[in-house]
């Protein structure tokens, strides 16, 4: 089980918060070059995974399929990750996928379902989400922090991106923190050197809220 403290950033370019993270006395390193992250979203048709959230259930369950690369329209090596929170705490499950295209995610669509019996309930997918990332982390590996922005949403409907409905936040930055569960007794040596505010933040809620709502 890990913790993941978000901070939701807004009229901060993403070079100043990289200038931060690089200037911070616990001497996080980039891990890698920024890359484009893509995910589809699924849910009941009465938009349940959404409702557990926005009515802060303690138990709840998040579906998404995910790939990275600047091609929106398909993916070769789709992942299924399904997160589950009890409280303030969570645990990811990734799974494999099939090779997938937006003409035919409704294949796509039956492999989700069959990973996800416990939902007792048909999944569909409902919000398209991409953003540019980098990810940072303590020497000690001990500690992960991702930054996103440029974060875009678009509905689906139909099983289709609506490219016309595309939604965007573009003066808005996520930076999230990511430690197991047994190192929280040691985390204010990172968050005390943050210097931004703690806030709550969920892509998808947000993608909901923006694209349907």
């Amino acid at each position: 089980m890990r913790y993941e403290r978000k901070y939701r950033i807004e009229a901060v370019s993403p070079s100043i918060i990289v200038q931060a993270l690089r200037l911070h006395p616990a001497g996080l390193r980039p891990l890698h070059h920024a890359r484009q992250v893509n995910s589809v979203y699924f849910d009941t048709p009465g938009f349940s995974t959404y409702k557990d959230n926005v009515d802060g259930i303690a138990e709840r369950k998040k579906y998404r399929m995910r790939w990275y690369g600047t091609e929106l329209l398909c993916a070769e090596a789709p992942k299924l990750e399904i997160k589950s929170r009890n409280k303030e705490v969570g645990e990811k499950q990734s799974f494999e996928l099939p090779a997938f295209s937006f003409l035919h995610i409704h294949k796509t669509t039956k492999e989700v379902n069959s990973y996800c019996p416990e939902s007792g309930k048909s999944l569909h997918p409902v919000l398209f989400n991409s953003y540019q990332r980098l990810y940072f982390a303590s020497p000690d590996a001990r500690f992960r922090l991702t930054l996103d922005w440029n974060l875009q949403y678009s509905p689906l409907l139909s099983n289709h991106i609506v490219h016309k409905h595309l939604y965007t936040e573009s003066n808005v930055c996520i930076l999230e923190l990511k430690y197991d569960a047994k190192y929280d007794n040691v985390a204010d040596r990172i968050t005390q050197y943050l210097p931004y505010r703690r806030t709550k933040n969920s892509k998808y809620v947000t993608g909901i809220e923006l694209c349907y709502w």
